[in-house]
């Protein structure tokens, strides 16, 4: 299946938010700062220490500076799909031998050679088809990692549905990576992204072999 489309209007959309809000955690459509560390936190969880990530829709970098403010000094890789996001990304990293940003392209092979794909908030913008573009994007995701995979997505137990997001059953999400990725996954559901917040979103692990 092709997404030209869906991907066509995800980059306006995107470079829509960049115009208006610059680089902060806005233009990646997170709330603020904490919400999307937050979320950086419960994916980089998928393993400690973490040694090398590919993040799959890496925005303006950020991920890596919370990485490193965790203390990771490993290589990061980082693809997507909106140029601007690509160009301000790379140019802020590039001095930092441990980085590559590069522009992805539709359904492509991702880049191999690391430990762990992560994934946060791509899934979340309502598209025609949108359990197709998560399945399709999850067996790239963990083709290329090394060791697993990490995501993040709307869940269906929520108490509030914004019509413009994608809600997904994660339960089904666990049987197509149980079923279909032939992985070991981790499905969290226990985590709120502000004090006192409802758990509106689910996080997996998917590992490629059982954990010890």
């Amino acid at each position: 299946m092709t997404f030209e489309k869906e991907q066509t209007e995800l980059i306006e959309h995107y470079q829509s938010l960049l115009a208006e809000h610059g680089d902060s955690p806005q233009a990646l459509q997170y709330r603020d700062a904490e919400s999307q560390f937050a979320r950086f936190k419960v994916l980089s969880e998928v393993a400690s220490p973490l040694s090398s990530v590919l993040d799959v829709g890496c925005g303006l970098g950020h991920l890596y500076y919370y990485l490193k403010s965790a203390g990771f000094s490993g290589k990061y890789v980082g693809v997507d799909i909106v140029p601007e996001f690509v160009e301000m990304a790379a140019n802020s990293f590039r001095d930092d031998k441990n980085v590559t940003i590069s522009l992805a392209s539709g359904l492509e092979p991702l880049p191999t050679g690391t430990d762990y794909a992560l994934l946060s908030g791509v899934f979340n913008n309502r598209m025609d088809n949108n359990l197709a573009f998560m399945q399709e994007t999850l067996q790239r995701m963990f083709s290329a990692a090394n060791k697993g995979i990490s995501f993040n997505a709307m869940s269906t137990y929520v108490d509030y549905y914004d019509e413009n997001l994608y809600y997904v059953d994660p339960m089904q999400v666990f049987a197509f990576c149980k079923n279909e990725l032939g992985g070991h996954p981790v499905l969290r559901h226990d985590y709120a992204l502000s004090e006192n917040g409802y758990p509106f979103e689910f996080a997996m692990y998917v590992y490629k072999e059982p954990q010890q």
